[in-house]
């Protein structure tokens, strides 16, 4: 019989609420027994709805982790706390799951890496995008080396109109950022994964506030309070790797264009290319002639478990816990979403003062 985990979450906001605990909660060798947040009636309706027999609720996240039976910890907080808040559950010898991005800064998510390294806890990032069956088959591809060399790409996080105006999605201080760290951080985790290069040599950003200050605004959840938004509206940047392979980050909430995506990558290789936009799209050239092939993914390759299909979180949520069991790597290393989150940063840094940003890994 399988060992049975027991898991702590600190933050029972939306993020816990609609990935999380549900896909949590349909494993067998796992039981969610503490519950923290700030507001207490949270944590205890997310106890109520998802917690073991006994479970116990906090509003200090410092008295969970002092709870030596716990195994796991869940930081499903505001960014400007995933730092602090996932090295004291590491120190406290807890594997730790955390949300993206992995921090509000580099420097933090450097220490989260750290600490991980030297406690030998595990640690992931929630970048559950990894684990849609469209990614899922193009990272196949790419392993296989159907593109060749990945030597130009295209990030992308394009929202036309979808501001989130909830929670603390607009207030820089806690969030660190608007549609670049929120949504572009996605889609730059998706694309380094595919092409498996983690060595940015030079950052050039730029970010915008064009959209943010109207009033009225014709917006996915309603209007938004210009006062509020303390974010860009928009951000973008041009990554050159140490190889020479160049990345595209595209980002916004709201921005006046047609061309929506969100959480996808266009890939050019020296043996192919891909893309994600209206399915997922392999193109190349065979016998002197030029292709394009339109991947069925309803036709098998689909993961199933108990006989019951899996969502994108469920399967992200169970080879988690299978890489504790078996102490195997997690699909997102802390490795990775550092670079993440250090080439977000620089983005940011290079719109602020109109530079290059050169980094050194």
């Amino acid at each position: 019989m399988s060992r049975i985990f027991r898991i702590g979450i600190i933050g029972c906001g939306g993020i816990a609420n609609g990935k999380h605990l549900p896909s949590l909660s349909k494993l067998k060798n796992i039981e969610i027994v503490a519950f923290c947040d700030i507001v207490s009636e949270r944590a205890e309706k997310a106890a109520d709805k998802y917690g073991a027999e006994g479970a116990t609720v906090y509003e200090d996240y410092k008295e969970l982790l002092a709870d030596a039976t716990i195994d796991i910890v869940h930081v499903l907080t505001p960014n400007d706390s995933h730092a602090e808040i996932a090295i004291a559950a590491l120190e406290a010898g807890k594997h730790v799951m955390c949300e993206k991005p992995m921090a509000k800064t580099a420097a933090d998510a450097k220490r989260m890496a750290e600490t991980a390294k030297r406690t030998g806890k595990k640690l992931t990032i929630g970048y559950n995008n990894r684990f849609r069956a469209d990614s899922q088959h193009l990272k196949r591809v790419c392993e296989q080396g159907e593109l060749g060399e990945i030597y130009f790409a295209k990030a992308h996080a394009i929202r036309r109109r979808a501001v989130p105006t909830w929670g603390v999605f607009l207030d820089e201080e806690k969030q660190g950022g608007g549609p670049l760290i929120d949504i572009g951080t996605h889609a730059l985790d998706l694309t380094l994964w595919m092409m498996d290069n983690y060595k940015p040599k030079v950052v050039l950003g730029t970010s915008y506030h064009e959209l943010s200050q109207k009033e009225n605004a014709a917006n996915a959840w309603g209007p938004w309070d210009p006062s509020k938004f303390t974010v860009e509206d928009s951000a973008f940047g041009m990554i050159v790797m140490e190889n020479g392979a160049t990345i595209m980050l595209e980002s916004s909430w709201a921005l006046n264009t047609l061309e929506v995506d969100e959480a996808k990558c266009s890939l050019s290789g020296t043996e192919g290319g891909a893309d994600m936009k209206g399915g997922l799209r392999i193109n190349g050239e065979k016998h002197s002639r030029l292709y394009t092939t339109e991947v069925d993914l309803k036709a098998g390759g689909v993961a199933f478990y108990d006989g019951a299909k899996e969502s994108d979180a469920d399967l992200e949520m169970r080879t988690w816990i299978k890489a504790i069991e078996t102490d195997a790597e997690p699909v997102v290393t802390p490795e990775q979403a550092y670079v993440v989150s250090q080439i977000l940063e620089a983005i940011y840094e290079s719109a602020r003062t109109g530079k290059a940003v050169y980094l050194n890994n």
